[in-house]
């Protein structure tokens, strides 16, 4: 009897060992360790199908290693799967952003973080607009690989209108007629369709800005408005609201007295308004520095149709930030790198 119990021992020890082998010898490695994962029945198999890791059906990058013959170099294949930006919703309110943008040695890098940013909200379309004669490669191959819904236009500025070299006293800012080639953009495409639910924001490719803005501004009714850091040489700078939630007056030190002192990155307009007002625009002539988003509001809304946002004006959602200007001494006068190099 304990001969027979000894040998039963032995073979409920060896059996399990002997399956294990056979099972190792008949399929590969990666393969029989898969089986064990315990994942998803059908993404699992559609992976193994696909010859690509889970993570590819849910849109993260994968790096998928093709099979190969014995002895053969392995072939690494990287393909990146964005999942930005979010689904388009037929229910939610469009933000329409305007952007103008010059060449420089830091454009593509402002645009990409702002791309970057934009690739996190939902239902938004950019509005890139170039200060150039015609749109530039940099700019189009920017947009075409970003994954946004976008429209790219061009205008460029005249010398004489330009910041600092214009014969009269009052100097046009750059970006005015970017914006408001953007407007005129966006009155021409829903001149004969009804417009969508929505808001126009002026976002210019300097800035930084907080997601939890675009979910402020997105329920627009006409216009609203809250603070800008780095501005006006201040930390920040902000509407007045009274106790009631309206808005009275202005936190700024530069011409607190002006009907809308206000930063271009501090307000948002409704997109049924700005149809509504044809002619309202940035005006070109006539405007003291620091008037500019006055000579537009102006013809839109008064002081008493503003709408706080960002919690009473008491939250900062965007910042006037700069990028650093590059020092590029040692590029010379005929340039060190190679200038076919896109930066």
């Amino acid at each position: 009897m304990l001969r027979r119990r000894n040998l039963l021992t032995t073979l409920l020890i060896a059996l399990p060992w002997a399956l294990l082998l056979t099972l190792w010898h008949q399929y590969p490695t990666t393969h029989y360790l898969s089986l064990l994962r315990k994942t998803d029945e059908n993404v699992t198999s559609k992976a193994l199908l696909n010859g690509t890791s889970a993570l590819r059906e849910e849109g993260f990058p994968s790096c998928t290693r093709q099979q190969q013959s014995v002895g053969a170099t392995p072939k690494i294949i990287q393909n990146y799967v964005y999942s930005r930006p979010p689904p388009w919703s037929d229910t939610l309110p469009t933000i329409f952003v305007i952007t103008p943008t010059y060449t420089r040695p830091v454009q593509k890098a402002e645009l990409t973080r702002l791309a970057n940013t934009f690739l996190h909200v939902q239902n938004l379309h950019w509005v890139v607009v170039e200060d150039s004669p015609r749109r530039t490669n940099l700019v189009s191959n920017l947009l075409e690989k970003a994954g946004l819904n976008f429209t790219h236009l061009n205008v460029e500025t005249p010398k004489s209108l330009k910041l600092g070299l214009s014969w009269i006293p009052s100097h046009t800012p750059r970006g005015t007629l970017q914006r408001n080639l953007g407007l005129h953009w966006l009155r021409d495409s829903f001149s004969n369709i009804a417009p969508p639910e929505g808001v126009v924001y002026f976002a210019d490719d300097d800035n930084t800005y907080s997601l939890e803005l675009f979910e402020e501004m997105r329920y627009t009714r006409r216009v609203s408005v809250w603070p800008v850091a780095f501005v006006g040489g201040l930390r920040y700078e902000s509407p007045k609201v009274s106790p009631a939630g309206k808005v009275v007056g202005w936190k700024t030190v530069f011409d607190p007295n002006r009907p809308f002192a206000i930063d271009m990155a501090g307000f948002a307009i409704s997109i049924k308004l700005i149809l509504e007002k044809p002619h309202a625009s940035f005006k070109l002539e006539g405007v003291k520095g620091g008037y500019q988003e006055t000579s537009l509001l102006k013809d839109l809304v008064t002081m008493d149709g503003l709408e706080p946002k960002a919690a009473n004006c008491t939250k900062v959602l965007v910042w006037h930030t700069r990028t650093e200007r590059p020092t590029l001494v040692n590029e010379g006068k005929r340039g060190f790198t190679d200038p076919r190099v896109e930066v």
